[in-house]
């Protein structure tokens, strides 16, 4: 079987890119992204000021006075929003109203109004002729990547189920803003992990989520530390999301397994650790991988949307596409505030 090329696909002319909040994922992620792989910038904005930016990243055309200039420059051909998730659907309107193509922040929504007040949005910007996708950009870490790939390719049969385990620490929770977040492991920092479970095996049909305190676990720490999430599908396919809490590892990582009806993919993401192996007919090849998560995969992200602008079809990442990772999302949150009882999730997509 050849190798799927797993690096970002680039578009033949990319498109001028407005950068809506410069706070410290931008600012660490995205800019040096779109920097290293040619992807022009044309100006940012932020509420919190962004009059440095262009100091640090020279490739940054200019600084908005507002939000209203950036969307009113005609240079401007897609938005990252790039800010928190509150008030994002607001955004997207704003920008679709401009006429621009979205690449927004994960996750796209924490609340299932949102979600209803999206979908309309999201018409009218395919009857303008527009693009709306979600910065997922772990569907673009090189394991996670490939493993799209050879799974499409037909590399392992029909998904059976996915396992996921952090063995890693967690980034830092306590004392910034995430640890306010509401059952945020769950909510928000799990959601790349829902996502690319969701790219491999389909919309899930219910979802569980338990959480818990760990122990050694500071009493000021707001959100619990552990969280499972439990996935399955009509077809019967299943998933399990494991983070056991501050993993003391010296060699972590996040190691995943794909079981599928001819063969099984092994892998894992982060903390140096990338590695993907096929499985099948009694053979294990180790297969190569180029580059990391951060930050080629806020490149692929965007790059992506340009891709799909350029040859007028949908992104991979298109927004009515992870609105079924955000279903999901939205079950397992409301199971983990039942308390672990399993939750139908909304099928959002035909």
């Amino acid at each position: 079987m050849d190798i799927p090329d797993h690096r970002p696909r680039l578009p033949r002319r990319p498109l001028g890119i407005g950068v809506l909040g410069c706070g410290t994922i931008a600012r660490t992620a995205h800019l040096p992204a779109y920097r290293d792989h040619g992807l022009p910038v044309v100006g940012v904005w932020s509420r919190s000021g962004a009059a440095d930016v262009p100091g640090a990243f020279p490739q940054v055309g200019r600084v908005y006075a507002s939000a209203e200039e950036l969307l009113a420059d005609p240079a401007v051909e897609v938005v990252d929003l790039a800010g928190v998730a509150h008030g994002r659907v607001d955004w997207i309107e704003r920008c679709v109203r401009a006429g621009k193509h979205v690449l927004a922040q994960k996750p796209l929504v924490t609340d299932p109004a949102e979600l209803d007040r999206l979908l309309p949005i999201l018409d009218a910007a395919a009857a303008a002729g527009l693009r709306v996708a979600v910065n997922q950009n772990g569907r673009w870490a090189p394991p996670w990547r490939l493993a799209t790939l050879l799974i499409r390719a037909g590399a392992i049969g029909e998904v059976v189920g996915v396992t996921h385990l952090h063995d890693k620490p967690l980034p830092p929770i306590v004392g910034t803003p995430f640890d306010d977040l509401e059952h945020m492991l769950v909510s928000d920092y799990l959601m790349h992990w829902i996502d690319i479970t969701t790219a491999w095996m389909g919309p899930s049909s219910r979802a569980a989520a338990w959480e818990a305190r760990v122990p050694g676990q500071p009493d000021h720490a707001q959100n619990p530390w552990s969280a499972t999430v439990s996935l399955a599908t009509e077809s019967g396919a299943t998933a399990v999301l494991r983070v056991v809490g501050e993993a003391r590892a010296s060699a972590g990582g996040c190691p995943f397994w794909i079981h599928g009806t001819t063969g099984t993919l092994r892998g894992s993401v982060l903390l140096g650790s990338d590695r993907l192996s096929l499985e099948r007919d009694g053979r294990t090849t180790d297969h190569p991988l180029t580059g990391q998560w951060f930050t080629d995969g806020f490149a692929g992200t965007m790059a992506e949307l340009m891709c799909a602008v350029e040859e007028d079809r949908e992104p991979e990442n298109a927004a009515r596409t992870v609105a079924d990772s955000v279903a999901a999302m939205l079950a397992a949150l409301a199971s983990a505030r039942a308390g672990g009882v399993p939750q139908p999730v909304r099928a959002v997509t035909p």
